[in-house]
């Protein structure tokens, strides 16, 4: 996390992570039903780009991040913005306890690459939504490795196929699939691009 610590105060200088955030809001906001009082909870918000993008917010939302840098940034902006519906919160799945509290949405951008236990933290998000609460997770599609380069210990994106079945298996219905982002890099003299996938699905009403 000292990585995202040093990042953090620069972060939202960086267009195509703004318009990233922009459109996956979009891709959520296709599917989100517009009713009152909604309780949302943003997994890895960084500095709040996603969740800001998202706003108004028809209720309110607790975004949480590990990391203590990302969380200062997103503090001020909240205040400097004078938004009331919005609540930072210090939260690592990976190794702290779930929250008692249950939200309607759930949703993570450019998460869940970062975290080993896909199986884990499916399962975490599960847990954290209510019945009929709904799941929305931006990543990147399987890729050759070169996005983070040599060294990273986190996942080369996914495979939809394969992140479906995992998904399934946390207790969540079929999930759908979308296109919603293109990143390109280059290295040297090569372009590459990265699509940005939107996997949403449910967790089923209680019968």
């Amino acid at each position: 996390m000292s990585d995202f610590n040093l990042k953090a105060k620069g972060w939202d200088t960086d267009p195509v992570k703004i318009d990233r955030a922009r459109a996956v809001a979009r891709g959520i906001r296709a599917i989100l039903p517009r009713q009152p009082g909604q309780s949302a909870l943003e997994y890895g918000c960084g500095t709040g780009l996603l969740s800001f993008a998202l706003q108004p917010f028809p209720g309110f939302i607790t975004l949480a991040d590990s990391s203590a840098g990302m969380h200062q940034v997103l503090a001020d902006k909240i205040k400097a913005a004078g938004v009331g519906n919005m609540l930072p919160l210090r939260l690592d799945l990976t190794t702290d306890a779930v929250p008692a509290r249950r939200f309607s949405l759930l949703y993570t951008l450019m998460t869940l690459h970062h975290i080993i236990d896909t199986e884990k933290i499916l399962g975490q998000f599960h847990e954290l939504l209510y019945p009929g609460g709904i799941l929305c997770v931006a990543d990147l599609d399987r890729e050759d490795g070169t996005f983070h380069g040599p060294g990273f210990k986190g996942h080369p994106g996914f495979d939809r196929h394969e992140l479906a079945e995992k998904t399934m298996a946390a207790g969540f219905a079929p999930p759908a699939f979308s296109t919603v982002f293109n990143l390109t890099r280059e290295t040297g003299k090569v372009k590459k691009h990265y699509p940005l996938f939107l996997m949403t699905t449910v967790r089923p009403p209680s019968h």
